[in-house]
């Protein structure tokens, strides 16, 4: 008897619960689910894409239920797809709605509206300030803005950082705003007349404070006082050719000739300088660049968040508040040195007395004190904490502040020798003492040599 083919076939034995479970589970199982899934998404994404819209579903829905109304029962209405599951949300750029109310405007114009709260903290009161501007009458606001950072003090780090800090200097500078690429055309000039002066200053600006030296690289400072040399050259050159009516005929013919000719101008007289350097100038002529504007320049650099703002700042300052200081013979700062031996007479006369004895005037110990609006006396955070009360009250106050400085050594300066040794270098500043010295001395100060403290670096 032959065997048949089914006897040969070899016997398989039941599959057990385990056994189907393991092939269920097997990894060709599970991809073969996961590719399921996906096609199942991707069919529910293709028909909530493809489906009519919620307001034609709704319309449809209205009718469904107009025409079955005499039914006992309402047929349920199916849910409607969800169309945000597997989608990015649609952002405001990519659609406008009409007759849609702008809620960002809104939102700004309620925020720039509140008032403030009496109970406010004065840090958020300060920030509110600066954020939102005025909120009406801005000389008071303006005056608000004063008395916060003389009473708190603008909020920085152990290192003298703080977000608001170059925001509240240009504020009260009253720095115009302009564009980063005004500032890039600068440097794209290239050397100014006064590069190589500035080179020879800028590598030992503030060389042993390393805080100065983390932040500010020397190329930074070379590129901002470059910056600034062009466009005082320029103002320089301008003020030189700008048109000028002379009033009376003379031996060049009649006024009306007489105009705006730079020959006609120079033939009258050679003009007070004629040095293309401003250190060199001398007179009333504005200069360009000199020795000390480095020093001048480097808490600009370190408190502010960009060049450009820096370079607005630092050009503002010495444009309009001392011009006297950058001026080639320096003028400003030879009468600030005047009045701080004036203002000490006042505020300490024993110590003025003591000091001029042993022939220490303030031209000896105090120029770069007047010069650099006490940047060259360290730490660089206290300097950064004296100039927002020197910019939000006037940097006329320096003068005084220097006599702060010479009251808290009082002691040691009467009982000391020779105080030449002690005045070569100032001690560490403590900018909220000075501050405290410096305004019950300003009681003291008679109007005229505050009229004189006022004016002195124009």
């Amino acid at each position: 008897m032959t065997n048949s083919p089914i006897k040969q076939t070899p016997h398989l034995a039941p599959a057990t619960a385990a056994q189907s479970d393991h092939q269920l589970r097997s990894p060709k199982s599970n991809r073969g689910l996961r590719k399921l899934q996906s096609a199942h998404q991707l069919s529910s994404n293709y028909a909530a894409l493809n489906s009519p819209s919620l307001i034609s579903q709704q319309r449809q829905q209205q009718q469904r239920n107009t025409s079955s109304s005499h039914n006992n029962q309402a047929p349920q209405i199916p849910p409607l797809p969800a169309l945000s599951s597997h989608h990015r949300t649609r952002s405001n750029s990519d659609a406008v709605v009409p007759n849609a109310p702008n809620n960002a405007a809104a939102t700004k114009r309620v925020a720039a509206s509140r008032k403030i709260a009496p109970n406010q903290n004065p840090r958020e009161e300060l920030e509110g300030l600066v954020r939102q501007g005025p909120q009406g009458d801005v000389p008071a606001e303006l005056s608000r803005l004063r008395h916060l950072v003389l009473c708190e003090g603008l909020y920085a780090d152990s290192d003298g950082m703080s977000q608001i800090r170059i925001y509240v200097w240009l504020i009260l500078l009253n720095a115009p705003a302009i564009s980063t690429d005004s500032y890039l055309d600068l440097i794209r000039r290239g050397a100014s007349p006064a590069y190589s002066k500035i080179r020879n200053d800028t590598f030992r600006t503030l060389a042993t404070n390393p805080l100065f030296k983390r932040r500010v690289s020397e190329a930074s400072l070379i590129r901002l006082l470059n910056a600034v040399a062009w466009k005082l050259h320029d103002a320089k050159v301008e003020k030189l050719t700008e048109p000028t009516m002379v009033n009376a005929a003379n031996e060049r013919g009649s006024p009306e000739l007489q105009h705006a000719s730079p020959i006609i101008k120079h033939a009258q007289g050679p003009p007070t300088t004629t040095a293309t350097d401003g250190s060199e100038a001398g007179g009333t002529e504005p200069g360009i660049y000199v020795q000390g504007m480095n020093v001048l320049c480097a808490p600009f650099l370190y408190a502010a968040r960009s060049e450009a703002e820096a370079f607005v700042a630092f050009h503002g300052f010495i444009t309009k508040e001392c011009p006297g200081y950058v001026r080639g013979a320096m003028d400003g700062v030879h009468r600030g040195l005047a009045l701080v031996d004036k203002c000490l007479a006042i505020v300490d006369p024993k110590l003025s007395s003591y000091l001029q004895s042993k022939h220490m005037k303030a031209e000896l110990y105090a120029f770069a004190s007047v010069l650099t609006m006490c940047a060259c006396t360290p730490p660089l955070p206290e300097v950064l904490q004296l100039w927002d009360f020197l910019f939000a009250y006037g940097p006329h106050l320096n003068i005084l502040c220097i006599c702060a400085q010479l009251v808290i050594m009082r002691e040691t300066l009467l009982t000391s020798p020779s105080p030449t040794k002690l005045l070569r270098s100032f001690p560490p500043l403590q900018a909220k003492l000075i501050v405290e010295i410096t305004v019950s001395n300003l009681r003291k100060i008679p109007a005229d040599i505050y009229e004189e403290l006022v004016h002195h670096a124009e």
